[in-house]
């Protein structure tokens, strides 16, 4: 009798301490530990400072990079934008020493046929376009960026500039193939200890990574260019001039959810491969080994 009543007052307690509604479960698993390395697909010579770091000298010209990210743990192979391969933009813009982004992965010891998710920052041609090299990923993308790259862009008044329509075409078949998952705005866990943020506007509906992890991590792409926009608080370039504000708001907000500047990645800063072991084109990011 008195280990009955024990085990009602327990289930008394616990129902006490739990919101209606709840079933009691165990501890939730944690986190897997996710290993990041930066991969350089191609060299781009020349850019133009002011173009990426807005109000910096008009003259001043940099030598950039384009990169994906490839983060491991969990049983999965995530990368986090998917590079470019279509001839048009060869012929648009300076590009050098390049390297097919499923070939580059192949460098980090991943066959494209094993990469599980693609996470899609935004949706220009050289980091939404080589989805459709990786052909078992799941694609990661906004809600709204998807909703505006394959409507609105494309009407009258639309800005659809440094999209292509083939890799739209490309994001569409996904979504119709049961391999697109849309992401529903700010700080949404789409994969455990990977969280997605929105905010100040690089394209409509561009978004960033925070990677968990001691430290964490925080993957910027195009919302931070270099580093230099970091250091001198300046924005990237963003959607409009109206979101220049916040875009400066956002990197604030990426420092405090990496816990230090050093612990942001731009999207093509040449520095991320001097800052971290390299090995050829291949970057391992670590906070042990930030130089």
């Amino acid at each position: 009798m008195r280990r009955i009543l024990l085990a009602a007052l327990f289930a008394a307690q616990l129902a006490a301490a739990s919101p209606p509604g709840a079933v009691p479960s165990p501890a939730a698993a944690s986190p897997p530990e996710y290993s990041i390395q930066a991969i350089r697909l191609a060299d781009s010579p020349g850019d133009a400072v002011a173009d990426m770091v807005i109000g910096a000298p008009k003259d001043e010209k940099i030598d950039s990079i384009y990169a994906i990210w490839l983060i491991r743990g969990g049983g999965r192979n995530i990368l986090f934008d998917s590079g470019f391969h279509r001839e048009r933009w060869f012929k648009e813009s300076t590009i050098k020493d390049y390297l097919s982004p499923d070939q580059a992965v192949r460098l980090a010891g991943v066959k494209p046929e094993e990469v599980t998710d693609v996470v899609i920052s935004h949706a220009h041609w050289d980091h939404m376009g080589g989805i459709d090299l990786f052909p078992h990923a799941v694609i990661w993308i906004q809600r709204e960026e998807f909703r505006y790259y394959t409507g609105p862009a494309w009407q009258p008044g639309g800005d659809h500039d440094g999209i292509d329509p083939e890799d739209v075409l490309e994001l569409v078949k996904r979504n119709t193939e049961g391999r697109l998952r849309l992401i529903d705005g700010d700080d949404v866990q789409i994969i455990p200890g990977i969280r997605a943020y929105t905010g100040g506007r690089h394209t409509y509906a561009s978004q960033y990574l925070r990677v968990g992890g001691a430290p964490p991590f925080v993957l910027a792409s195009d919302n931070v260019y270099l580093y230099r926009n970091l250091t001198e608080r300046r924005p990237s370039a963003t959607f409009s001039e109206a979101d220049y504000p916040a875009n400066l708001k956002s990197q604030a907000r990426m420092i405090e959810l990496a816990g230090s500047a050093q612990r942001i990645i731009p999207g093509h800063d040449a520095l991320q491969f001097q800052k971290f072991p390299s090995v050829g084109r291949v970057a391992t990011i670590k906070a042990a080994d930030i130089k």
